[in-house]
């Protein structure tokens, strides 16, 4: 059985009968007493995250996932389609299922669809997509020393704060672990 110092952010441990994917953690040794790590869970179940702490060495049960590497094609309601592509099989996923990670899904993308058996557990994206803008105020010339920032919407429906130079039809390198504008993509 593996031990707190086996934790990894994405990594999914079972406690008290959920399976928990480890969102955040941080190893704390404080000058008296023992060391701890101070973990930020999400619930697989429910989506919730628990902030939980765990002595050091504490004896943790992780779950094995298997990763399959997977094309988005479309969304059908409430459900999301993705491709296996080497078989071509197409799978229905759940909204509830994908959560937030609905804003970067483009048609193409490629994914990493994580399973614990048949049930889906979480999608990891890559670390940064490129999306188009499809709706922000006009850039003005030379306004931009201030580091000001305005409202962008991208194709997925998504909004984030972009620089005052963005203009729409421009394509933005988006990061997906916090959402935050990168750079302007080079098309």
């Amino acid at each position: 059985m593996a031990t707190t110092a086996d934790i990894r952010n994405g990594a999914v441990i079972l406690h008290k009968n959920k399976r928990l994917k480890i969102v955040e953690f941080q190893h704390v040794k404080p000058g008296k007493g023992g060391a701890f790590v101070r973990t930020k869970l999400k619930d697989i179940q429910s989506g919730k995250i628990i902030d939980k702490t765990f002595n050091a060495g504490a004896r943790l049960e992780f779950v094995r996932v298997e990763a399959k590497r997977m094309q988005f094609l479309y969304q059908d309601g409430e459900l999301f389609v993705f491709m296996d592509s080497d078989t071509y099989d197409q799978l229905n996923v759940s909204a509830d299922s994908v959560a937030d990670n609905a804003r970067y899904l483009i048609a193409g993308l490629n994914v990493d669809l994580l399973f614990d058996g048949t049930e889906i557990l979480d999608i990891r994206l890559p670390a940064n997509v490129v999306l188009n803008v499809v709706e922000t105020e006009p850039g003005f010339k030379g306004n931009t020393a201030t580091g000001a920032t305005k409202p962008a919407t991208v194709e997925t429906g998504y909004s984030l704060n972009v620089p005052l130079f963005i203009e729409e039809g421009d394509h933005l390198k988006i990061n997906t672990r916090n959402g935050e504008y990168i750079e302007r993509a080079k098309t």
